[in-house]
């Protein structure tokens, strides 16, 4: 008489059969571990959301104020940079040979900050510190500017702060509102 294997736990179609039907304990656990992992790196990923447009502002503010001093030394021709505190922009001038102004034709030209970014104050040397309308930062052919403070904040009230060289066109960025005398 033959011995069926049919209910034998050496039957392989029947033991992927009762595998299919669920998840071993040890299988849940590495679910929920790699779940708490993803959840661990990207909470703290998402709470840098807006500080990365107050940087990223600050660092695009720092390239235009470089690029103008250099375009300045290398046409020599005044350049001035020109905040818009209710816009919350800023845009490239030249003065022209004739002494007019005249807007530069390039990416620097024109600029908003990002969603949420705004001018908290700028602060210039002799002239004082501004908190809105239109403030003009002059930069000179010889190879100077005004020494610049540049306050940002963005809508969660974090704020930066840029402080321009005058010699070198070169910014520098602080995290925080910080106070410089400006001479």
């Amino acid at each position: 008489m033959p011995i069926s294997t049919a209910g034998s736990r050496t039957d392989p179609s029947h033991a992927s059969g009762r595998r299919a039907a669920g998840f071993t304990l040890i299988e849940l656990a590495i679910v929920v571990l790699l779940i708490s992992l993803f959840t661990v790196i990207s909470v703290p990923l998402f709470s840098q959301i807006g500080k990365g447009d107050l940087r990223g502002s600050a660092r695009r503010l720092a390239g235009a104020m470089k690029y103008l001093y250099n375009e300045a030394a290398l046409s020599g021709q005044e350049h001035r940079l020109v905040f818009n505190f209710a816009e919350h922009s800023y845009r490239a001038e030249i003065l022209e040979i004739d002494g007019s102004l005249g807007e530069l034709d390039d990416s620097t030209a024109r600029a908003t900050l990002k969603d949420g970014v705004s001018f908290s104050d700028i602060s210039l040397p002799g002239r004082g510190t501004f908190t809105s309308g239109e403030v003009t930062v002059r930069i000179h052919p010889t190879g100077w500017l005004e020494e610049t403070i540049i306050h940002l904040q963005d809508s969660n009230k974090n704020a930066l702060t840029l402080r321009v060289n005058p010699l070198t066109g070169s910014s520098e960025i602080f995290a925080g509102y910080r106070a410089f005398q400006v001479n």
